[in-house]
């Protein structure tokens, strides 16, 4: 009887460790989101305040109310013009074009099942690309540059799409393969409009460019990549516990009733909206949306419902992050191209050390 009765004694300990796991891992959940929501507030911020120009954070904070509150001005008018005309859009664009990389990176390794993809997969970067330096070479204005980049990687994703067709379905291999084609094709028509390029003005303008840079940040950039990002973030939010049955495989997202060529046909069609509307504004910028949402993954799980806004929002910090370094570091602004891939690859080789290429 004694060991039985020691038997009882010890039983009712064990709901009370899964209780306190339960809590913990509960806690562990909640401060993640708070993280989620104050650091990429906090980033933004502190944006704001340095430059060459530095801004106290208390004038920061009543520039930002006068706008709001009948506040009485006591700062130069320069506080003014530096704040709402060069480092607030500036900041706003970084972000949005952080987001828009790292949400579609997210979603496109949910639906490739595959961790080494990121949103340039089907070719829409390169076919920007080329769309922006066709517009450089010919007219060199900010507004047709924008257009014929977006243009272009549309049409980009479109080839990739119509030529991974294999009996009115896109398997995931097709659509890769088709992807390193496309990419493949207009990264070599972007090496034929250097080779033609003056090389005193239009060469170094299209170099600039593909390495990817802020530096023309206005709030018409902001108007014009904002709607697109908005459209294609909501949409993959929309599906996000759809991602989840994809990544599972074609055929059991099927028996469980998911219409997978239409699913996929979403996801891609908003990656691509997100994804080329971020390129025309910033140029080519990679590793974003290759580390970040491996990032994301080891803070809130694999389930895409969560991953998706975590990518969302460590995606627009890091790069707001990036952008700073890049203005900030030395007299010469640093293309975003060049960090993101210095501090990326080490950061994703250490990553895929500590993790042993376990991602699921």
């Amino acid at each position: 009887m004694e060991p039985s009765n020691t038997l009882e004694r010890a039983r009712p300990a064990r709901p009370g460790v899964r209780g306190w796991a339960a809590r913990a891992r509960g806690g562990y959940r909640t401060l993640v989101v708070v993280g989620l929501v104050i650091v990429p507030l906090v980033a933004f911020y502190l944006s704001l305040l340095i430059g060459r120009y530095p801004i106290d954070p208390g004038v920061a904070i009543g520039v930002l109310a006068s706008r709001v509150m009948p506040i009485t001005r006591y700062w130069p008018a320069t506080v003014d013009t530096v704040m709402f005309q060069i480092r607030l859009p500036r900041a706003l664009l970084a972000m949005l074009v952080g987001a828009a990389l790292a949400i579609s990176g997210a979603s496109y390794q949910g639906m490739f099942r595959n961790p080494l993809v990121s949103p340039d997969i089907l070719g829409v970067s390169s076919a920007a690309g080329f769309g922006a330096a066709l517009a450089i070479l010919l007219w060199n204005n900010t507004l047709w540059i924008e257009v014929s980049a977006l243009a272009f990687g549309f049409v980009g994703v479109l080839l990739t799409y119509a030529i991974s067709r294999v009996h009115k379905t896109s398997p995931a291999i097709m659509l890769v393969l088709a992807g390193v084609i496309v990419a493949a094709f207009f990264s070599a028509l972007i090496s034929v409009t250097k080779y033609v390029a003056d090389p005193y003005e239009k060469l170094p303008a299209i170099t600039f460019w593909l390495m990817g840079s802020l530096d023309e940040a206005s709030w018409p950039r902001v108007l014009v990549s904002l709607p697109l990002i908005s459209v294609g973030s909501i949409g993959l939010s929309l599906v996000s516990w759809r991602i989840n049955l994809l990544a599972m495989g074609d055929e059991e997202a099927r028996s469980l009733g998911v219409k997978t060529e239409l699913l996929k046909g979403i996801i891609i069609l908003c990656s691509t909206m997100a994804t080329a509307a971020a390129v025309c504004v910033s140029g080519m910028i990679g590793w974003v949306g290759l580390i970040i949402p491996h990032v994301a993954r080891a803070l809130v799980g694999p389930d895409h419902r969560r991953l998706l806004p975590a990518s969302l929002a460590l995606g627009a910090t890091y790069l707001l992050i990036i952008d700073d370094l890049a203005r900030t570091a030395t007299s010469a602004e640093i293309p975003l191209g060049i960090l993101t891939a210095l501090i990326g690859t080490p950061f994703f080789a250490l990553l895929l050390r500590q993790t042993k290429g376990g991602w699921k």
